[in-house]
């Protein structure tokens, strides 16, 4: 017989709770049960038929709750175990009442994945990390609440590369009912990309914008104050502004950056010559917190102006007055002694300065905050105020004292005093200086990283020998320096050999050497250079990335134009027949051509052979005092490639009547010192010294390389012709280097935020 259907869950519990109040009112435990039977739609069993037997039920109480209509459950199969519902249960009396399976279901919230759990600030640190705008916009497009994240990101420094982009930007700013307000969310706008298309109009659609915190408005010549001055009204907030270059800018501009942006701390108007002294007056009166200030080029300003911001800006960091020629010794001095944080000060060819703008500082007072000092063409500085600099700014990174002249050797022997504070130095044109102030220089000073000395003409190898011995060079200057030969090209080869068996010969195992540090080499108008010595240093320098070689007669070669950078739009046409610098992949290049044709072979080692001739140098090199500290630093990313002498020797061409002139033999060697190693016997069978640091000789390793002779060089009559050989194009072109002074490698520049990678 089958076994009847358990009954439902409700039921038992109506049961349960009926016979236990029927102990004290069995009216009362009736009701409730009927009650509850009542109310879970199932019949009492008070009410069932009493003519029935107690243990049997009614096909609705045995009625199982799972095949109610409101689960539309199966009925239980025969075997299912259901006695368990028919026992008594231990913990009935802490459950209570159970509800059917509608009321046992969850009520939380609904369930939503992991990345829509994040807060919006983990959501907005996220974003922050994209870079590329067209990812930021697809994240905006996902849903709502990343677009709310996202779009202020997006929009906080919005691309202007292009008319195009600009276009929408403001299209978008002038929509009369936007998704979002997005003129609160810029600021930052750049048009510096734009110069030559942006106007007037083109900006005015940005004046809404009332959050912009930093402006660049570089080289925009069409903009004029009508602009200008409606975007910095309604910008209170502004701490930037550039506007170099912009010419047509007025003290009308100036006036409303005085009235209406008060945080203001960095401005750049180089080049806007329309700007009035009284108008910068005000702008210091009121702009209080100006940090850095780039006034290059003002020619029109004058002491008045300075002393203002140096009286009323106490926080100047940096202060650029390049070419400003009205400024005087007053207001270099005022700002020296009000600036006590001042870490960058350029006065580059403020020529009315001389050394009364340093002597009149306080002896007691030092200023340790100052990393960069530019004073290029200040001609009327002398040694006593170099001397004057160093007591007073014992931290400075960066000294500029091209062209100044009146320089000696005791100007060097104060900058030696720096000691391992200098990074960079610049003496080119300072004729004065010899041989002893480079040596000391070099010892007291080993954390040079850039030097030049171009066109200091009484400098010889024993210079660069001892240069090449500093452990973190990564530029030397050397054009014009018309002593130089092949001996100063392998001593900097030789220090940076990347080759581990030729380092580890001169070394010795076990020893930890530097890292080959030298990046650019300036050798303009060196003209004993020869091919066998650049190709060693091409070969041993792995990051060279610059080297410039304009008017070297043995790279007047037609074969080496395809390597060679194009030279400059304004030059003329003998200019650029002597015009030749290599760059980036030109060097590479070179190297390769050099390494590949059979007619060098005799000139190159090979990266991995190990020869007598290997070996020789090697210990030449050791014995020329070119063991270093082991001190390696990486390459320099940053680096520009633009900085080099562009215009070297631009005028020391000669010409006469339009026709090229006959260039006089080069210069003989110089007189050999007391100092001097013993003679070397070259190829030719010509003596010639090799000087040292030491006083130990190269023995021959010249000789080895196979070296030509510099002087009296004559060309085989059957290769006069040959397409390889040199380029007879420009060696008509030449004046004696020595007589005339050109121009050193190009102006530097940097910032004084990183200790390591700093260039003025």
């Amino acid at each position: 017989m089958a076994r009847p259907p358990a009954p439902a869950l409700d039921v038992i519990a109506a049961r349960n709770a009926a016979a236990k109040s029927n102990n004290t009112s069995g009216l009362t435990g009736a009701t409730a049960a009927t009650a509850a039977a009542e109310a879970s739609g199932a019949p009492s069993s008070s009410a069932r038929d009493p003519s029935r037997p107690s243990g049997l039920m009614a096909p609705e109480e045995t009625r199982d709750s799972r095949s109610s209509s409101s689960t539309n459950s199966p009925a239980p199969a025969d075997n299912e175990e259901s006695d368990f519902f028919l026992a008594a249960n231990d913990s009935q009396s802490s459950l209570g009442v159970v509800p059917n399976l509608q009321d046992m279901q969850v009520a939380d919230a609904e369930c939503l994945p992991a990345v829509q759990a994040l807060p919006s600030e983990v959501l907005i640190s996220i974003f922050s990390r994209i870079s590329e705008p067209k990812e930021l916009l697809n994240c905006m497009l996902t849903c709502k609440r990343w677009a709310r994240n996202v779009v202020e990101i997006l929009w906080h420094r919005p691309t202007c590369t292009s008319w195009k982009k600009l276009t929408a930007i403001c299209n978008t700013l002038g929509s009369p009912q936007p998704f979002f307000t997005y003129a609160d969310f810029i600021k930052r706008l750049n048009l510096a990309a734009l110069p030559g298309q942006v106007n007037d109009g083109s900006i005015i659609p940005l004046s809404v914008c009332s959050r912009v915190e930093r402006l660049t408005l570089t080289s925009c010549s069409m903009l004029t104050d009508v602009g200008v001055t409606p975007l910095v009204k309604n910008n209170h907030n502004l701490m930037a502004l550039d506007l170099s270059n912009d010419h047509s800018i007025t003290e009308t501009t100036i006036i409303a950056i005085a009235e209406n942006c008060r945080k203001l701390q960095g401005l750049n108007i180089s080049g806007c010559r329309q700007v009035s002294n009284e108008s910068l007056i005000q702008l210091a009166k009121s702009c209080r917190y100006i940090k850095r200030l780039k006034l290059n080029d003002c020619q029109q300003l004058t002491d008045e102006a300075v002393l203002a911001f140096a009286a009323h800006c106490p926080n100047i960091l940096e202060m650029d007055l390049h070419q400003c020629p009205q400024i005087g010794n007053e207001p270099v001095t005022a700002l020296l002694s009000n600036q006590r944080s001042l870490r960058e000060f350029r006065l580059a060819n403020c020529e009315l300065i001389d050394d009364n703008a340093f002597l009149s500082l306080s002896p007691y007072r030092t200023y340790e905050n100052l990393r960069i000092l530019d004073l290029t063409s200040c001609t009327r500085l002398t040694d006593r105020a170099v001397e004057k600099i160093i007591d007073i700014a014992p931290r400075l990174r960066n000294l500029v004292v091209a062209k100044c002249t009146n320089l000696t050797d005791l100007a060097v022997h104060a900058i030696a005093k720096l000691g391992k504070n200098l990074h960079y130095v610049h003496l080119g044109h300072c004729r004065n200086i010899t041989d002893e102030a480079v040596k000391r220089l070099v010892r007291d000073c080993n954390r040079i990283r850039y030097i030049d000395l171009g066109c200091c003409s009484n400098l010889t190898d024993e210079s660069v020998m001892m240069l090449a011995t500093l452990p973190k060079l990564k530029r030397i200057g050397l054009v014009k320096c018309i002593h130089i030969t092949d001996k100063s090209m392998l001593a900097l080869a030789t220090a940076n050999d990347h080759r581990s068996r030729y380092r580890s010969a001169t070394h010795g195992p076990g020893h930890e050497v530097r890292a080959p540090s030298l990046e650019r080499v300036h050798l303009s108008y060196c003209t004993n250079l020869t091919l066998p010595s650049i190709i060693k240093l091409l070969n041993c320098c792995p990051k060279l990335t610059h080297l410039s070689l304009t008017g070297v007669p043995a790279f007047l070669r037609d074969d080496l134009e395809d390597f060679c950078r194009e030279a400059p739009q304004d030059f003329t046409e003998n200019q650029r027949a002597v015009f030749c610098v290599f760059s980036g992949t030109g060097v590479v290049g070179l190297r390769n051509f050099f390494n590949t044709k059979d007619e060098f072979a005799e000139y190159r080692d090979g990266p991995v052979r190990t020869s007598t001739r290997v070996r020789a140098t090697a210990e030449a090199g050791a014995d020329a005092g070119l063991d270093v500290a082991p001190e390696a630093e990486g390459f320099e990313d940053g680096y520009a490639l633009e900085d080099d002498d562009m215009g070297d020797g631009s005028d020391l061409i000669d010409v006469q009547n339009g026709e090229n002139a006959i260039p006089p033999p080069p210069p003989p060697p110089p007189a050999q010192p007391a100092s001097m190693a013993p003679l070397a016997t070259l190829p030719n069978g010509q003596a010639q010294a090799f000087p040292s640091t030491n006083g130990t000789a190269l023995d021959g390793t010249l000789a080895e390389l196979g070296v030509p002779s510099t002087t009296n060089q004559a060309v085989p009559a059957n290769q006069a012709g040959a397409g390889s050989g040199p380029s007879t194009a420009g060696t008509s072109l030449f004046g004696n280097p020595a007589a005339s002074p050109g121009p050193s490698t190009a102006p530097m520049q940097g910032s004084a935020e990183d200790p390591d990678t700093q260039m003025p």
